[in-house]
């Protein structure tokens, strides 16, 4: 049976408090000097804000696991102070709600941008099914990593473990905005529709836009500024 559409919580709609403490978590196989976290960092810079912006990467994205980026993400959000909100990109997005569920203390808000937030359900992995048989009977396979320019091996241990950690269904009630690109080939923007329309403290805008939804970051902007609790100066 369909689920009806919810009606989005009001924390949700009108702006909220200001958050002056906000972390950006990159998505797979980038960084923290990633396209979409400079223009952040750069929108923030102009209300005083600081974007800290962990590489997930770290030590070594060849053993990169989800257990590890989020014990990363975690002592990153036990060490700072405040009102927190995560903006996640893909991966990154999974991660923050994954985080926001296990650590509701430490964060207050959500910007997720086309967030994998399937990743760990069949038919919604890095990789088609007989690929994954290749990546398991290997130990490990290459992807190109965009913070490199160059492909980069990733173990297969990565996929078992994200088998884990399920963001589809994770329980989170703290206010979320969800932008997804109906043009997105990476993640399927009818599974961000269904994770967006059983939360009432989710509101999803669907963008005309790719996964990496470039063209649209000044409009995303517009609506994350006053959701943050910012007031947007006008740009000569």
């Amino acid at each position: 049976m369909p689920v009806p559409p919810r009606v989005p919580d009001p924390a949700v709609t009108g702006p909220g408090r200001p958050v002056r403490t906000i972390v950006y978590l990159h998505g797979f196989a980038s960084s923290a000097r990633s396209t979409k976290a400079a223009f952040f960092a750069d929108r923030l810079r102009s209300h005083g804000v600081t974007l800290v912006t962990p590489d997930l990467n770290l030590p070594d994205f060849r053993t990169l696991t989800m257990t590890r980026m989020l014990g990363h993400v975690g002592h990153e959000l036990t060490s700072l102070t405040g009102p927190t909100a995560l903006i996640g990109s893909s991966l990154g997005g999974a991660l923050a709600v994954l985080a926001a569920s296990t650590l509701p203390a430490r964060v207050e808000r959500l910007v997720l941008l086309a967030p994998a937030v399937m990743l760990a359900r069949p038919g919604h992995h890095l990789l088609p099914p007989d690929r994954l048989e290749q990546w398991r009977a290997k130990g490990v396979e290459s992807f190109f990593h965009y913070a490199y320019g160059e492909q980069r091996p990733l173990d297969y241990a990565f996929y078992l473990d994200t088998l884990k950690y399920d963001a589809f269904d994770a329980a989170f009630t703290q206010p979320a905005l969800v932008f997804q690109g109906s043009c997105d080939q990476s993640v399927d923007p009818r599974a961000v529709e269904d994770f967006a329309r059983v939360r009432s403290n989710v509101r999803l805008t669907l963008l005309d836009d790719d996964h990496q939804l470039a063209k649209s970051l000044l409009a995303i902007w517009a609506d994350v500024a006053p959701f943050l609790g910012l007031v947007e100066e006008q740009r000569v």
